[in-house]
């Protein structure tokens, strides 16, 4: 994605440090944004500022870099690409949406065709495409199609979808009979096709282009289906504790540690930052994981690990409380 393409916020952002009359201030951008972080450095430096650029990945909103703003004696922490999704603790944080400027009218139309079979449509994006969901719908309503967005609000904007939070998409998937996407990559998308079980298709306005995930999304499912299998057979579970600010899921990690030694298994905690096949490697007595942190690692991640990943609802699967009908409807994702 070009940079150039998106609201980065400049007056605002000038605005805001005046107003706190903050001295050092930490920047943190996605992957698609860490180009602009010497521009922006430069802006807030104008303002009288020490600007102070995160060059590490950032995966969303769960992962607000407020240890780092803390131990660098940061005063501010602006976090650009999502819009607000834990609860403020600590070094005052400034959410800057990054809002698309590109029109997603081409791709939307290119999606037309590919939705012939459905009559009732669900719609979600991302939040840099929020603002476009109304042009998205009038287009869909000219194609004579029933169109569905919803507002759970459980994030912050109707019709919004974040990685790990499908709750929109979630809340209309009775009436909608396929869902399109509008935004860039496969991320989201498959994440909703799995939240609802229902078919999707992607807009991309970057790309210009619509194409179905029905694939993918299978070859997913084969994926986790295979992991839950290959983990009934391990006695040694590593429970992972995420240390990302938003996270770290104690009670949730207490509970199915519980669940798993009275169902004969040992289960020893980890905690970690970064859940990488690298790090997961150092423990070669552990057959199997259970991921408590990013849900979507677990589901993305699949063919980078060498033993079994599963979330917490694959963990009830295997251990008999859920039945895999029932995780594939609606137990992909813990809201």
């Amino acid at each position: 994605m070009k940079t150039t393409s998106f609201d980065l916020e400049e007056k605002r952002l000038k605005k805001e440090i005046s107003k706190r009359k903050a001295k050092i201030v930490l920047l943190q951008l996605p992957e698609g944004l860490k180009a602009e972080g010497p521009r922006l450095a430069t802006i807030i430096e104008d303002v009288g500022a020490l600007a102070i650029v995160s060059a590490d990945p950032c995966y969303g909103a769960c992962d607000l870099a407020l240890p780092d703003a803390e131990s660098l004696g940061a005063d501010l922490l602006i976090h650009y690409g999502h819009s607000p999704q834990i609860k403020q603790e600590g070094v005052p944080t400034i959410y800057m949406e990054a809002k698309a400027k590109i029109s997603v009218k081409e791709a939307v139309k290119k999606a037309i065709p590919l939705l012939e079979p459905w009559s009732n449509i669900g719609l979600v994006t991302t939040v840099q495409h929020v603002h476009k969901l109304k042009e998205a719908k009038n287009l869909l309503l000219k194609a004579e199609k029933t169109v569905a967005i919803g507002d759970a609000g459980l994030v912050k904007y109707p019709g919004q979808v974040i990685g790990c939070d499908f709750s929109n998409a979630k809340s209309v998937s009775k009436e909608a009979e396929a869902f399109l996407f509008v935004g860039g990559g496969r991320f989201h998308a498959i994440g909703v096709a799995l939240a609802t079980a229902k078919p999707t298709i992607i807009a991309d306005p970057y790309e210009k282009r619509a194409y179905s995930i029905h694939d993918e999304a299978k070859r997913i499912l084969k994926q986790r289906w295979a992991s839950i299998s290959e983990a009934k057979g391990a006695e040694n579970f590593g429970v992972l504790i995420g240390l990302k600010s938003g996270q770290k899921r104690i009670k949730e990690v207490m509970k199915i540690k519980e669940k798993l030694q009275k169902n004969g298994r040992k289960a020893t905690l980890l905690a970690l930052r970064e859940v990488t096949s690298n790090a997961l490697m150092q423990f070669p007595n552990i057959d199997a994981f259970v991921n408590t942190a990013c849900p979507r690692i677990s589901l993305d991640d699949t063919p980078s690990f060498l033993k079994p990943i599963l979330s917490l609802n694959e963990t009830l699967v295997m251990l008999g409380e859920m039945n895999w009908e029932q995780l594939c409807r609606e137990g992909w994702f813990e809201n």
